[in-house]
């Protein structure tokens, strides 16, 4: 008879260190959400106008537009986008044509891909 040698399983990594990582992130980057509001109130000087021209520019990529759905929102100069899009480029595009727009200094990039039940 031969000896039955245990198969040695690798240990899956903890999740603790990718949930205090994440935690960490989320944390700064409140904090800095909450200063500039703290700054500018309900809205920075020009916040409106950036919004109302990257929402003009996404409405004329009809990638963009209906069954998709991109929210603008401006934060002292950053551009947060939100919603759901189908693929990856449209969410890229989105981003690019934010970015692109007069007095973006930043875009913050939320939107999520829509589930297909795949």
């Amino acid at each position: 008879m031969s000896a039955i040698t245990p198969v040695s399983r690798a240990r899956s990594p903890s999740p603790a260190p990718l949930a205090l990582c994440t935690a960490i992130v989320v944390t700064l980057s409140g904090c800095a959400v909450i200063d500039t509001w703290r700054k500018c109130g309900g809205g920075c000087p020009g916040d409106a106008e950036i919004s109302a021209a990257v929402r003009a520019r996404l409405d004329q990529h009809t990638e963009l537009l209906a069954p998709n759905r991109v929210y603008v929102k401006t934060l002292d100069r950053t551009v947060y986008l939100s919603g759901e899009v189908v693929t990856d480029v449209e969410r890229d595009t989105a981003r690019s044509v934010a970015l692109e727009s007069p007095g973006v200094s930043r875009v913050v990039n939320l939107i999520s891909l829509e589930y297909n039940g795949r």
